[in-house]
């Protein structure tokens, strides 16, 4: 038989509480991080339309509805951000207005 290590158990009994506690911590993410990856793939969207918009200025492009999608897609990306933002400030505002 091994003997008990309270340190040990101690620490691990505090991890698993933790864990348990913060799911967000558990998997390692966190509300930034996804907050910046969303991000960049609005301005990937972006990007990838105003290439494709290029691509049909030069002539390389001819899909008239490819172009169209894509600008559409950025720009559904872009509105949803903006309504995020506004939901976020809203939410702000009222926590900072909160009687303590």
């Amino acid at each position: 038989m091994t003997p008990i290590n309270s340190v040990g158990l101690t620490r691990e009994i505090i991890a698993n509480a933790e864990s348990k506690l913060n799911p967000a911590k558990q998997s390692g993410s966190n509300f930034g991080e996804h907050m910046q990856k969303a991000l960049s793939q609005v301005a990937e969207a972006q990007s990838q339309s105003g290439q494709v918009a290029q691509a049909f200025e030069r002539g390389d492009e001819t899909d008239v509805a490819k172009v169209m999608l894509a600008r559409e897609k950025a720009s559904l990306a872009f509105e949803a951000t903006m309504q995020i933002r506004n939901k976020l400030l809203s939410a702000y505002k009222d926590i900072i207005s909160m009687p303590v």
